[in-house]
């Protein structure tokens, strides 16, 4: 047997949708009645491998581990830990004493727990590609060498003969041999709930896209309903859910905007920890030699100051508290900066089905020969009304009534109620047609009760109808004179072209020229409102015709009707979009469905207008990226896209300098979720790979609750930047007053390296962590997003931590000086430096707390805010400050931190100076507020 399937040619390229099965059959090297040989199979599996998808690897957890020691700022501690351990070691030496160098250990047990926060973060293993595999059938039907066999779906080659039946999962890409009835749900890859109708007969153009191409089966896809046969065409990756394996694995994984900012603060610290040591060491030991051990000390204490170690520890508990929150506005956070990154958003790409729309079919207008009106309705509740229809007409009254009931019999559907909530089991847009026959006034359980269906004839593909027959004697009211009704469903083109009469009123009367020109000109104006549109007919019958008859019964139609039906948006979208466009956030609508549907939809709820550019997926594969990225400047809804398509639209934002939420619940849109800026999955119908790929799961599937999650964002971020310049601001103070303290000329370093590790992990970190619960400003949404290039130190905060910092260092260097002459002028028994030193540790400690009072606003003075609205701040002022003072007065404490007993006059010092930063910081305020009166919204964090 000759082909073009060969060792020399692994991979046969072609579109298979374009050629006729006994075309594939003879490209592949295969037979429709005998399959593969059993020889020819092992052939082919040795050539080209299984039928899996295959994982390219990742970091080991380990790796992951030894790559939080390349943070700049951990490495600095390192080497400060390094230096401050052989000092002690050396100190011991020369006094003969055991060494325990409990700075050096202190600060090994922050570097080293720092670096477990981080690999915590990082470690969670991608779990997409595994749930891929387990869309995976597990076995499959083939037919090999004339014999029908269950093979394990990895061993199926290309070119082998595979079954197709009802609740089937679809092992492999496949062109269909044969169909008969069949219909697959291919949501995984296309977006679109609705089962796909498969015709093995077709041939398809060239540019047929995935979702339209109907002689195609795919693997990961689900056989709803009838039988098929199909050849191998793609096995493993190189099949269509391969391909979006692959494309995830591709998918490199970038750091967030609060990333890339921390990076920035932690490469800035580590220089100007840098130059300043440079300066106190190079500078002092030129002055004077013998000062170069006291030197080193003072730059040790300064290296740990720059940093704030407990800055990690903060936001990670502060994003694990917005996670929290976000919960209780149904939005499950997975990856804790995603937190962050939602309040720099400045495009959310949504898809249209469940996550717009309601998901549920819903008849929006109807019209029949005299009557035309649109329905009023929530879901698949019966309860709705008509209105801008001519209600007083008996006759269009009649027909609308026939109209509805035809519906409701020509129809596979049931409506059910479970709980609270109405569903359709079966078919959506013909179940839709089930509480529009209750909104009409149809007892639709007494009709179906009574109603005695005789036979039917199914809907086909090609001839896009569906019949049914009722014993007419069965339907209520019913007024015909023949025994047998039969009602016709389908295309309203096909359905009018058999037509040959028309219902007006109780009257048949001949359907004209004319008649059809407006009929299908009525069909073209609910389309262009992206309507599903259905055409409803009927006839009588004195006896049933013959099954086979489709063709001929099919015939001599009488027309009732046209329904219109769509997937109405949700209720609260139309605010959750103009709230998006108050925020400066961009909304785009990316669907599978049709141009003119996604269209109708997005003009509807606000993201574009009417008449508005809309680009389909065949135009942007014409579309270079450069094209593409000057086309998303503009264009707002995307429509018959495909995975690929999805993932360019995502990157062109991107380029573009947007921070992206896409949102998806099928396969086809997992690797966008990977590469957008936030990942945001369908809880409710979202399949497993589409979570594991995201960073945000909806638990209501609900397009609003992405935007409240960006409120949520918005405020966790302004958070964050009100703890940094309250940790920041803090620091700079502290190295400012050491960097000094060698140059006042007391001798000895203020601060040694354990106190500064307490400052800056309990001073600081408890107040930080209160900070980070703020309740949010009413206004946040009225806001422009945070620009995406936007430094760490924007918007002032970087000359209001220099500015407390100088403060706090004016403070302390102040009450060094005192101190230092207090003691050892006044003080019996002599100079002991511990004592002066612990008066200004615990002086800037205690300045701290008073600069985490004021830092709860920029604009709002302490007295004029709520005290109850952030209890927490106040606790851990006053946990603090007793935790501050049994490092003073609990002698073991004393001990270990080399603190000295204050007398209560030291003591009220020490609170007298703290309280200097405390007021310098509220007439900030005053000040800012007389340079700002008329622009409040300016000062607002």
């Amino acid at each position: 047997m000759t082909s073009s399937y060969s060792p020399s040619n692994p991979k046969p390229q072609a579109v298979w949708h374009a050629l006729s099965a006994d075309e594939v059959i003879n490209r592949l090297g295969s037979d429709r009645q005998e399959g593969l040989s059993f020889a020819e199979v092992e052939r082919r599996q040795a050539a080209y491998g299984r039928n899996e998808l295959i994982d390219n690897g990742r970091r080991p957890r380990w790796q992951i581990f030894i790559d939080q020691f390349r943070n700049v700022m951990l490495i600095m501690l390192l080497v400060v830990a390094i230096v401050s351990a052989t000092l002690d070691i050396l100190e011991s030496l020369e006094e003969n004493t055991f060494p325990f160098p409990k700075d050096a250990t202190a600060i090994l047990v922050v570097v080293i727990l720092n670096a477990i926060l981080g690999y915590v973060q990082e470690s969670r293993a991608e779990e997409a590609l595994a749930a891929l595999k387990n869309m995976a059938a597990p076995k499959v039907r083939v037919l090999r060498q004339g014999k029908v066999m269950e093979i394990d779906s990895p061993e199926l080659v290309v070119g082998d003969i595979f079954f197709l039946e009802a609740g089937v999962k679809v092992a492999a890409d496949g062109r269909l041999l044969e169909a008969v009835n069949l219909q697959i749900r291919e949501a995984a890859l296309t977006g679109e709930a609705e089962a796909t109708s498969k015709d093995a007969e077709k041939v398809l153009p060239i540019d047929t896209e995935v979702g339209d191409r109907a002689n195609l089966v795919f693997a990961g896809t689900e056989v709803n309903q009838g039988r098929g046969v199909a050849v191998v065409t793609a096995i493993g990756m190189d099949t269509e859910l391969g391909k979006i394996a692959a494309a995830l694995q591709e998918v490199e994984q970038e750091p967030t905007p609060l990333q890339k900012r921390m990076t920035e603060l932690g490469n800035r610290l580590v220089w100007i920890a840098l130059v300043l040591v440079g300066i106190v060491v190079v500078g002092g030991s030129l002055y004077d030699v013998s000062l170069l051990r006291e030197l080193i000390e003072v730059s040790l204490s300064m290296a740990v100051a720059v940093v704030p170690e407990g800055l990690p520890a903060v936001i990670t508990v502060t994003l694990a508290l917005g996670t929290q929150r976000m919960v209780k506005r149904h939005a499950l956070i997975r990856r804790l900066p995603a937190v962050e990154t939602l309040g720099s958003i400045t495009t959310i790409c949504s898809d249209k089905t469940g996550t717009l729309t309601q998901n549920k079919m819903v008849v929006q207008a109807v019209a029949t020969s005299s009557y035309c009106a649109k329905v009023s309705g929530n879901g698949y509740e019966p309860k709705g009304d008509f209105y801008n229809a001519n209600t007083d007409d008996p006759a269009a009254l009649y027909e609308r009534q026939l109209l509805l009931l035809a519906g409701a019999l020509c129809n596979d559907a049931l409506l059910k109620q479970h709980a609270a909530e109405w569903v359709i089991l079966g078919d959506p847009t013909e179940g839709s047609l089930l509480p529009l026959a209750v909104k009409g006034g149809i007892d639709l359980k007494a009709l179906q009760q009574q109603a005695e269906r005789v036979a039917e004839f199914p809907f086909d593909a090609d001839r896009k109808r569906m019949s049914t027959f009722y014993r007419s004697e069965s339907i209520p009211e019913m007024p015909a004179t023949e025994p047998y009704w039969m009602i016709t469903k389908g295309s309203p083109e096909l359905t009018l072209e058999r037509c040959r009469w028309r219902q007006v009123g109780q009257d048949i009367q001949p359907l004209t020229l004319a008649d059809r020109q407006e009929i299908l000109a009525e069909n073209d104006r609910f389309a262009a409102q992206g309507l599903r549109v259905l055409g409803i007919a009927h006839r009588y019958w004195s006896e049933l015709p013959p099954a086979a008859s489709v063709e001929t019964s099919e015939q001599e139609l009488i027309w009732l009707g046209l329904v219109g039906i769509l997937d109405p948006p949700r209720p609260e979208v139309l605010e959750a979009v103009a709230t998006c466009r108050r925020a400066g956030i961009r909304p785009i609508m990316i669907t599978g469905d049709h141009q003119l549907t996604a269209q109708a939809i997005a003009s509807q709820i606000g993201i574009c207008e009417w008449g508005d550019r809309a680009l389909t997926g065949r135009e942007i594969e014409k579309l270079s990226p450069e094209e593409l990225d000057a086309a998303t400047l503009t264009v707002s809804v995307y429509a018959r896209v495909s995975p690929e398509h999805k993932l360019r639209i995502v990157q062109s934002l991107q380029r573009n300098g947007e921070i992206v939420a896409m949102t998806g619940d099928g396969v086809n849109d997992a690797p966008a979720l990977k590469q957008a800026d936030i990942g945001v999955a369908m809880g409710m119908t979202g399949t497993d790979v589409t979570k594991e790929a995201s960073d945000m799961v909806l638990l209501d599937d609900n397009f609003a609750t992405i935007v409240a999650a960006t409120e949520e964002g918005r405020v966790i971020y302004s958070n964050i930047r009100r703890f940094i310049k309250y940790i920041l601001g803090s620091n700079i103070g502290e190295v400012i007053t050491i960097a000094c303290s060698p140059l006042l000329g007391l001798g000895g370093v203020p601060l040694t390296p354990l106190q500064i590790l307490w400052m800056n992990l309990v001073t600081d970190g408890l107040p930080a962590l209160a900070l980070a619960v703020e309740p949010g400003d009413p206004d946040v949404m009225k806001r422009p997003p945070v620009k995406p290039n936007e430094s760490i130190f924007g918007r002032g905060l970087g000359s209001y931590m220099i500015r407390v910092g100088l403060i706090l260092a004016i403070v302390g260097l102040s009450l060094m000086v005192w101190a230092y002459s207090y003691t050892s002028e006044h003080i019996e028994g002599g100079l002991d430096p511990r004592r002066w030193t612990t008066m200004v540790f615990t002086t800037l400690c205690l300045a701290q707390m008073g600069h985490a009072l004021a830092a709860r606003s920029s604009t709002r003075l302490t007295i004029e805010m709520n005290p109850t609205s952030n209890l927490f701040v106040w606790g851990s002022v006053i946990v603090t400050t007793i935790l501050q003072l049994l490092l003073i007065y609990a002698p073991p404490l004393r001990r270990f931190f080399g603190t000295y007993l204050l007398s209560e006059i030291e003591l009220a010092v020490c609170i007298g100076f703290s309280t200097l930063v405390f007021v310098w910081v509220e007439l900030e305020k005053l000040v800012l507020r007389l340079l700002h009166r008329g622009h409040p919204l300016q000062l607002r964090e």
